[in-house]
């Protein structure tokens, strides 16, 4: 049996406003829809919000009680109409319809606070992230793996996680975990979390920070989405770059002089040498070589090579006809 505190802006008894609420064993108190019916009024387990009718004061409503920490499980009311209404943004943490039998009702009250109980820490136990630390048995589990630990790194990871973000000089950590009776020097705090970052692994060395030339702090687990990211493999960088559009003037590597040269030398072959080829460059020096040696015959480098073709071709004609 659950202690249930409907809210709600109606002048109706509790038994109009979700029928199937009379029907259970629970304990029914109604309360003004306003932040203030919380203040001073006696514990609740569930908080019910009536938003059957006006959505947009249900919805400031709820938002006001998460944002002042009400760490209740809270539901809202609805009527048909209102079931597109409700979204994440709320803070709800189930939505009932108001003619739900009493079968939904107590399944979703009792979900509710069932999620709400397990999300809290135990008695004495310290957590952040996949880290546990439960005071009463003196142990450290990180994701389900028990720490072996000694007395002084246990106290030492306590006490920086029982003040999270908080900056302590090597000098005070000494007098909180070692005691003002320690005559040892603040290398031992050095060593110590140098032991406990080794036995967290180096995914979660980082919960013990440190602030240079002053001390440590605890760093609380940040979210998956502020993990570290890789830079991009080779591979990804040639893939990334096969599917970026190429900018304008840039030119194409097939179509490159100095490739085309290569892979001719490959084949055996000998790249042109005209004046048009991209091989020849107009006033370098193959060009000069071969205008000179056309000068010297009579005519230019072109016309020396076409009549030598053509000198081969009628002397082959003339040993064909022979035979």
């Amino acid at each position: 049996m659950s202690e249930v505190l409907l809210l709600t802006g109606a002048a109706e008894p509790a038994a109009d406003i979700l029928p199937s609420l009379s029907l259970l064993p629970h304990t029914v108190r109604l309360g003004p829809a306003e932040a203030a019916a919380l203040t001073g009024s006696q514990p609740a387990d569930v908080v019910l919000i009536d938003s059957r009718r006006d959505l947009m004061h249900a919805k400031s409503l709820f938002r006001l009680l998460r944002g002042a920490g009400l760490d209740l499980p809270m539901l809202a009311v609805v009527a048909e109409g209102g079931w597109a209404a409700v979204t994440a943004d709320w803070g709800a943490d189930d939505v009932i319809l108001h003619t739900a039998g009493p079968g939904e009702v107590e399944a979703r009250l009792r979900l509710a606070v069932g999620r709400r109980t397990a999300a809290l820490p135990a008695a004495g136990e310290i957590r952040s992230g996949d880290l546990v630390i439960d005071e009463a048995s003196y142990s450290v589990r990180l994701r389900g793996r028990a720490l072996d630990l000694t007395f002084k790194e246990f106290e030492l990871l306590k006490f920086l996680a029982q003040h999270p973000a908080r900056v302590f000089t090597r000098s005070q950590l000494l007098q909180e975990v070692w005691g003002y009776d320690y005559f040892g020097g603040t290398r031992t705090v050095d060593v110590h979390v140098r032991r406990l970052r080794a036995k967290l692994g180096t995914e979660h060395e980082l919960l013990i920070g440190t602030v240079r030339n002053v001390g440590y702090r605890f760093v609380p687990a940040a979210g998956k989405a502020d993990g570290y990211r890789r830079p991009p493999r080779a591979a990804d960088r040639a893939q990334r770059g096969a599917s970026e559009p190429r900018p304008a003037g840039h030119a194409d590597s097939e179509a490159s002089p100095d490739r085309d040269k290569a892979a001719l030398a490959v084949r055996g072959d000998e790249p042109d040498q005209d004046a048009g080829s991209p091989g020849l460059v107009a006033g370098g020096p193959a060009a000069a070589a071969i205008a000179a040696a056309g000068t010297a015959s009579g005519r230019p480098g072109n016309d020396r090579r076409a009549d030598s073709a053509g000198g081969e071709r009628r002397e082959a004609s003339t040993a064909h006809a022979g035979r």
